[in-house]
């Protein structure tokens, strides 16, 4: 091994801790701006963000106030979804049908699936 590869190496590694260092940045800001309702979750999963694109759906969903897993599973499994699909890889008829699925609660046959932010916005 030559000097140059050793030197790169160690930088290449930095540079990928950077940018996870980032992109966890950029997404606890993200989850916690959700929380709030500053943030509407269909707007999230439509624009799909880069600091999201890794992200699985069932964590943007728990990040919302009073979705925890339980109904972040009977959500998930309404759309035939599993929890750990990432935002990223959502094809554009899942991408739509949980936009659909968020946006409209009143589309939706169980209102515990309702998000807070549709509730409160009434």
């Amino acid at each position: 091994m030559d000097a140059t590869s050793m030197v790169e190496r160690p930088a290449q590694h930095m540079r990928a801790l950077q940018r996870a260092n980032r992109v966890r940045l950029a997404r606890s800001e993200l989850k916690q701006r959700i929380a709030r309702g500053e943030v509407d979750p269909a707007e999230v999963i439509a624009a799909c963000p880069w600091e999201a694109e890794t992200m699985e759906i069932a964590e943007l969903l728990r990040s919302q106030r009073r979705w925890g897993d339980t109904r972040c599973r009977r959500f998930l499994e309404r759309l035939g979804m599993p929890e750990t699909k990432e935002l990223g890889s959502l094809t554009d008829r899942q991408r739509d049908e949980t936009v659909r699925m968020l946006s409209a609660p009143e589309g939706c046959d169980d209102v515990a699936i309702t998000p807070l932010w549709a509730a409160t916005a009434a």
